[in-house]
């Protein structure tokens, strides 16, 4: 990722950007924030900078606004882009430089539209599985759909992490560096053990082509995309549709809502609500008011005839 430092071409006065770059990464790390928000962090203050040609120290609230347009108007990013560029802006003003200013009104952040995630069926997560070629690949996606994991918590996954004997998955350091459990269902189980003869991983379940290193993100993305133009699959898939998946088939099941908030590992149950708005068990199940309308009388008069054209 790209760090908190601008070139030595720039003009840039007497300011030295290390000093201020070390403070926003010490500040980071006091509070525990992850490696990659750290860096992505770092990377949304260095095109800042870069943008005006000057350390960030300098820029004031005319120049932030003027990048939010940017970002808006001219690259045209998605309002959840643009939201974490605000939120590295409002850590470097707020916790490393202690600007005291309305962050609202300063650096707002944009609306996101409420969107729902397309959900696979049952069905379709067979076609989709069965298409994926590569057995590392297939495994773990199928991981992922049995446990609910996120891509970055399934890469991550050690030998350890199986608990046959409690027939659980331990997930360590998921997002906000907090550990769970997940049930390990004993389908799973046996795909994983037959996949073990298969590799003889040694500590990563899923390890990559770099020894000692778990597999990469961008491999099981590409793994996804060819899987859905060989199977010809109409709706878009990626890992995290087989997370949404995993909830939404549980709440069909009749699961209810908070266990499966444990076993996503939300923070907020509103987080895990959403998908009452996505079951078909609380939503195709009502029935609809023009189905309780009385029944015409059928029509008897002739329907005039279509012209020639039709």
């Amino acid at each position: 990722m790209e760090l908190l430092l601008c070139s030595h071409s720039l003009s840039l006065r007497s300011f030295s950007m290390t000093p201020l770059r070390r403070r926003m990464l010490e500040d980071m790390q006091i509070r525990n924030l992850s490696a990659g928000t750290q860096a992505i962090y770092l990377a949304q203050v260095s095109q800042f900078a870069r943008y005006f040609g000057k350390p960030p120290d300098v820029l004031g609230e005319q120049e932030i606004r003027a990048y939010q347009l940017h970002l808006t108007q001219e690259k045209k990013l998605a309002p959840s882009t643009i939201t974490v560029a605000v939120s590295a802006l409002r850590f470097l003003y707020q916790v490393t430089l202690r600007r005291r200013w309305n962050f609202e009104d300063i650096i707002p952040a944009p609306k996101t539209p409420d969107k729902l995630p397309v959900i696979l069926s049952p069905e379709e997560v067979s076609e989709f599985l069965v298409c994926v070629s590569a057995g590392k690949h297939r495994t773990l996606l199928t991981t992922c759909y049995a446990a609910g994991l996120r891509l970055s918590e399934a890469i991550h996954l050690t030998i350890s992490a199986i608990d046959s004997r409690r027939m659980v998955l331990r997930v360590e350091q998921g997002k906000g560096n907090k550990d769970r459990y997940v049930m390990l269902s004993p389908r799973l189980l046996e795909i994983l053990r037959t996949w073990w003869r298969v590799d003889k991983p040694q500590h990563w379940l899923f390890e990559g082509n770099l020894p000692g290193r778990p597999i990469s993100r961008e491999a099981v993305h590409d793994a996804c995309k060819k899987a859905r133009r060989l199977g010809g699959l109409s709706k878009p898939i990626m890992p995290h549709g087989l997370r949404h998946a995993f909830a939404v088939h549980l709440l069909e099941a009749g699961t209810d809502v908070r266990t499966i908030q444990l076993l996503l590992g939300h923070r907020s149950l509103t987080t895990t609500a959403r998908y009452l708005r996505i079951a078909t068990t609380k939503v195709c199940s009502t029935i609809s008011p023009l189905d309780l309308l009385p029944h015409p009388a059928p029509v008897t008069a002739s329907l005039p005839a279509p012209p020639p054209s039709l």
